[in-house]
């Protein structure tokens, strides 16, 4: 059965599996290890335009180390999980600093690089150098559990080392690359999340999910963390045709991208209910200012929080001492800071009508 499950994978990623990506049989570390951050939390067409742009603008580990957070940042906007961007410079870093700008070659060393898990150390160990390490992915515990009926959820401490054990026990040792590469696109192409391909499926005569009418229960899923909601009221206030921005630096969502003046409220609040509460009094306190435009509460869904965001655009009369440490810049220059999605998705709407010199 497990002798099948490896030849059989192998057989159909050789003959049958017409999936074709820039990245499948990389042997550039650097390019596989680019991928695999690109691809973490992120479907394959959404990081597919952001792999050729990286590639592009820094073509190996020694040009990404050597370019500006601002414009690393920059380029990884839209993406979200921004510690993925932060650990991607500090692993160039390390890299160029400790290994003199050559990737390194054992798995205990790339494990050992920032934001680097047992997943794509496994992956980078595997594609790039032909160790023997399995991949365990969400696309790989999906055709695990499903062919051999396992009831445990990958994301517990026991299921995770389950699915580890299961995975390097099936590892064709002799070709680690090419099966690592074949179970993952069989999770992405056959045994999908959603209507697998069963009547296809070269390993359902042996398949317990199929057997036993469980495809749809498997993989087993542990209790997920409540989603929150957090209402921003952003104050995009301008002073002289420029925009007051500043640098989220807190352990929260969207560290090292830039954003408007901001106040956030327990609740949704209404635009008269914003302007009267205490917190823009004080932001504002002294300073003669019109207020322009307030838009509808607009949305974004992150993994664990609903953002519901106001966007006030006020005009300011002089300086906002409150602002003070802010930076001040013009509309046609925002393009040059990284910024969260939902204000992007604003800007394109065009709702600002500041006059820009």
């Amino acid at each position: 059965m497990e002798k099948f499950f490896s030849e059989s994978l192998i057989c159909w990623d050789q003959e049958l599996n017409p999936r074709t990506m820039p990245w499948k049989g990389e042997k550039d570390p650097y390019r596989i290890w680019l991928s695999e951050i690109i691809l973490q939390q992120t479907r394959v067409e959404q990081g597919l335009p952001y792999y050729l742009r990286f590639i592009a603008a820094f073509p190996d580990i020694r040009t990404l180390e050597a370019a500006g957070e601002a414009a690393v940042f920059r380029l990884w906007q839209g993406l979200g999980y921004y510690s993925r961007c932060k650990n991607l410079l500090a692993t160039a870093r390390r890299v160029v600093n400790e290994y003199q700008g050559v990737f390194p070659c054992t798995y205990p060393e790339i494990l050992g690089l920032p934001g680097i898990g047992p997943y794509t150390a496994a992956a980078i160990a595997s594609f790039a150098f032909d160790l023997p390490y399995a991949v365990v992915d969400g696309n790989v515990v999906r055709v695990l559990s499903r062919y051999f009926g396992v009831n445990e959820a990958a994301d517990t401490s026991a299921g995770k080392a389950h699915f580890t054990e299961l995975a390097t026990k099936l590892l064709d040792k002799s070709q680690p690359a090419t099966y690592n590469q074949a179970i993952m696109d069989f999770g992405a192409r056959i045994c999908k999340p959603r209507q697998p391909s069963c009547n296809i499926c070269p390993i359902q005569v042996h398949c317990l999910a199929y057997r036993d009418g469980r495809v749809k229960e498997l993989p087993v899923k542990s209790r997920r963390p409540a989603v929150r909601d957090r209402h921003f009221n952003y104050l995009v206030i301008s002073y002289q045709g420029r925009l007051y921005l500043h640098l989220r630096t807190q352990k929260d969502i969207w560290q090292n991208l830039y954003e408007f003046p901001l106040i956030e409220t327990a609740q949704e609040v209404t635009a008269g209910e914003l302007l009267d509460s205490p917190d823009f009094r004080r932001l504002l306190h002294g300073v003669k200012y019109r207020v322009l435009h307030h838009t509808d509460i607009c949305r974004q869904q992150l993994t664990h929080r609903r953002i519901f965001a106001r966007f006030t655009q006020i005009e300011a009369a002089a300086p906002v001492p409150a602002l003070e440490g802010y930076i001040l810049v013009f509309l046609k220059d925002l393009h040059l800071y990284a910024l969260p999605g939902i204000i992007v998705s604003i800007l394109q709407e065009k709702f600002l009508t500041l006059s820009v010199r």
